[in-house]
């Protein structure tokens, strides 16, 4: 049985974003707790050239929502990473959500063969659909989930492994 395009995904990027959803309502309740400008968390990196938990936020949701998008043959919404608070990074990962879930399996899949160009910087990047998002989107999105879940652990928030991995299926 082979697996779909669809199924490596869009449950994929789903659930993580719903882990990051879950992290950020933490964030909320502990800068509240503790009396922290929420601004200390939203902009926390965890080294200077790096992020800011913000970034790596709009970062994970444009891979999702981009490759999806991509693959698929529908449109995502642009976003000018303007967000400023915990609730735009929420609208912002339901706005992802809404992509993912507006998704078809069958279009995805006819794009595995299909040529991919993206400009990363001055250059394009070519790849197949299938190792776009084997080897591109998802890594990309992986990097900046964990990334933002380690700028708040960094800061002291209470999670741990269970909250970044959400549930298994």
């Amino acid at each position: 049985m082979s697996v779909s395009l669809y199924d490596i995904a869009v449950p994929s990027f789903t659930k993580h974003l719903e882990a990051l959803d879950a992290i950020i309502d933490k964030a909320v309740a502990y800068a509240e707790a503790k009396k922290i400008d929420p601004n200390a968390l939203l902009d926390a990196r965890l080294y200077p050239d790096m992020y800011t938990f913000k970034k790596q936020v709009q970062s994970a949701c444009d891979f999702a929502k981009l490759s999806v998008a991509r693959l698929s043959g529908i449109q995502a919404p642009v976003h000018d990473d303007s967000e400023k608070t915990f609730a735009d990074l929420k609208s912002r990962i339901a706005d992802t959500m809404a992509v993912l879930a507006a998704a078809k399996p069958d279009a995805m899949e006819a794009a595995a063969e299909s040529e991919i160009a993206i400009k990363a910087g001055p250059r394009e990047l070519k790849f197949t659909g299938k190792e776009y998002l084997l080897h591109f989107a998802l890594p990309n999105f992986y990097f900046h989930a964990a990334t933002a879940y380690g700028v708040l652990r960094h800061n002291g928030l209470d999670i741990g492994k269970r909250d970044f991995m959400r549930r298994v299926n």
